[in-house]
């Protein structure tokens, strides 16, 4: 397993990292807390050193489950985890359904220290702004805060997780070009590019890193779906339009020259390596079985895609894979 720099810092991690959100829930299938366990574990022995998990998953027992597999493993991997969220209040009805969030410095600080103690650790590598609007972007008080914990050696670097339609490319931008932060996290894969391209242009500049979440495009790029696939009641696909996985389906298609024999990668390792070759610095993919784990990690090691099948990838992008959009 290869491993790459957040730009000019000492924060490193895996080229395949791992994003825990789904373990032990049912928002992405049915992942069980020993599930978890045991697909951490064979995340360690496939080389995988970073793990992304956050306080609102599962209200906090996302992080413990994580902190208590990686805590003999704790100098030897990268652990990163958001706040923002008032976990206790509950989701309101409008902004997404999401619950109230809050930026002053008693609660950043009093956030961090709740992650501490169900990490079971005295630092955090990369926290978090999660899913911000451009107030958060904008509080001296909160950046003050941060830079004070990181002076205190709890947490190592700060960064943003951009959530899309709220808080997207504008926050990304602002954040990248006032703020002193190590990373960037953003929805970016083969067939959902913007505005991960210009969060990763800007942060190129100002010497940050990015890492890509979503990246087989909610499951479209494993190419194991079929127009008659049907999701369950806590698979949050199933509340994605039809004509999602209609027209995904057929933009598959249009880039199978990606995995066609002889290239000796799936579609899914071409979806990975399209996002290293392009210059993010690690990618995290939604793992919930084994056999994802194996071959997520194999692509770090998968052929680069050539010169030629990025621009090709490009010109087909800008057509929109020369895909017909579905009456809705």
């Amino acid at each position: 397993m290869r491993t790459r720099r957040f730009g000019s810092t000492d924060l490193e991690a895996s080229e395949i990292g791992f994003g825990t959100w789904a373990l032990g829930s049912n928002w992405w299938g049915d992942v069980t807390e020993s599930d978890g366990e045991r697909l951490l574990g064979e995340a360690l022995e496939l080389g995988i050193t970073f793990f992304d998990t956050g306080d609102a998953y599962s209200r906090g027992a996302n992080e413990e489950l994580v902190g208590r597999v990686l805590a003999p493993h704790r100098d030897d991997v990268a652990i990163a985890t958001k706040f923002g969220y008032e976990l206790g209040e509950g989701r309101r009805e409008h902004s997404e359904g999401e619950r109230p969030q809050r930026w002053d410095p008693a609660f950043v600080r009093a956030a961090l220290e709740a992650s501490l103690r169900r990490l079971g650790t005295d630092r955090v590598d990369l926290y978090q702004l999660h899913n911000p609007r451009m107030g958060a972007i904008e509080s001296d008080e909160t950046f003050a805060a941060l830079e004070e914990l990181k002076a205190e050696g709890k947490i190592r670097h700060y960064g943003i997780a951009l959530g899309p339609a709220i808080g997207w490319r504008e926050e990304g931008l602002r954040a990248i070009s006032t703020r002193d932060i190590s990373s960037v996290q953003t929805v970016y894969n083969l067939l959902e590019q913007e505005p991960g391209r210009e969060l990763l242009e800007a942060a190129t500049q100002h010497d940050a890193g990015v890492m890509a979440r979503v990246p087989t495009s909610s499951g479209l790029l494993d190419d194991n779906l079929t127009p008659e696939t049907r999701f369950g009641d806590g698979d949050h696909r199933r509340h994605r339009p039809p004509e999602w996985l209609v027209e995904g389906l057929q933009k598959i298609e249009r880039i199978r020259f990606l995995c066609e024999p002889g290239s000796r990668r799936t579609m899914a390792q071409a979806a990975l390596r399209f996002i290293l070759d392009t210059g993010m610095t690690t990618v995290i993919p939604t793992i919930t079985s084994g056999a994802e784990m194996r071959e997520y990690a194999a692509a770090s090691d998968a052929p680069r895609l050539s010169a030629d099948e990025l621009a090709r990838v490009g010109e087909l992008y800008e057509r929109n894979f020369d895909v017909e959009p579905v009456s809705a």
